[in-house]
């Protein structure tokens, strides 16, 4: 089913190497299209390879797109694909794990079943931050997990307004706002004191950071709708805004940052894949009680 194999790994880790020339020499055994990102394969002295000079060339030229790191080196690539129809698979040599879910050590078998078409395969979907000074759009930014507006050189709160599809919602004083995708819902947001969201719903989260009054709660609503958050024009100092932990831009007072759902990844995970099983594992659900 997959011909072509991009393979991408976190920089400079020797864990990651390690792995990427696992993978290499099992591909090859399977005589499939390997390539590779033109640093990678000079970290690697490999020169028998297909290069590419651009992550984003593996988009177009790959069938699967198989990502060696953490989840951050997964939403980095995700980032980087986001207008291709790829696929990514995650080999966790992170902490958590939640969108790398295969672990180095029984890769070979779970990859020579997802290569002979046992797999499960999702959407997830991405939110576009536009950031608009005096109706001219500064910057557009895509997040897998999350954007955040938030204070930085400034002592007080940062005020803002929150509208909702044209619909005012909110005026508040806190440290910010995490806006985040179900995917997310599991990292800044559930930091925050978001709740946890199945991946598969069509929602999107707002939490408010630390705000000034206790009445500012969790909101979950439709991925499809329009969220406008607007700057207060008497803010003191700067704040600003991150797209999956990645600064994208400071914000002045005025400022509007505009955000919507827009386009898909899909992610591979072996065919018995379980998010509540992840869940369970990564957040140590599976204790005993003690009674």
């Amino acid at each position: 089913m997959f011909k072509n194999i991009g393979l991408v790994a976190k920089p400079h880790d020797p864990r990651a190497i390690n792995c990427i020339n696992a993978l290499i020499v099992y591909l090859r055994s399977r005589h499939l299209q390997i390539f590779l990102e033109s640093s990678l394969a000079a970290e690697l002295n490999e020169k028998d390879l297909n290069t590419v000079a651009y992550q984003e060339i593996l988009g177009e030229q790959c069938d699967l797109v198989i990502v060696v790191g953490g989840d951050g080196t997964l939403l980095q690539i995700a980032r980087v694909l986001a207008n291709y129809n790829a696929r990514l698979l995650g080999i966790n040599l992170g902490r958590l794990g939640f969108l790398t879910d295969i672990s180095p050590s029984g890769m070979e078998k779970q990859l020579e079943a997802i290569l002979e078409g046992e797999f499960s395969e999702e959407e997830r979907f991405f939110i576009q931050a536009k950031i608009y000074r005096e109706e001219q759009c500064l910057i557009a930014m895509y997040a897998l997990n999350e954007s955040v507006i938030r204070r930085w050189d400034m002592s007080n709160l940062l005020v803002f307004e929150t509208i909702i599809d044209g619909h005012f919602v909110s005026r508040q004083r806190s440290d910010g706002l995490v806006i985040s995708t179900p995917t997310g819902s599991t990292a800044y947001s559930l930091s925050a004191g978001g709740p946890i969201v199945h991946p598969s719903l069509n929602a999107l989260i707002l939490v408010s950071i630390c705000p000034h009054a206790l009445n500012h709660r969790p909101l979950v609503i439709s991925s499809d709708s329009k969220i406008q958050v607007i700057v207060g024009t008497n803010q003191t100092g700067q704040a600003q805004l991150s797209c999956d932990g990645v600064l994208c831009q400071n914000l002045m007072p005025g400022d509007q940052v505009i955000i919507r759902k827009k386009q898909f990844i899909r992610l591979v995970h072996p065919k018995n894949h379980n998010h509540y099983a992840t869940l369970r594992t990564k957040l140590d659900w599976g204790k005993s009680v003690v009674t």
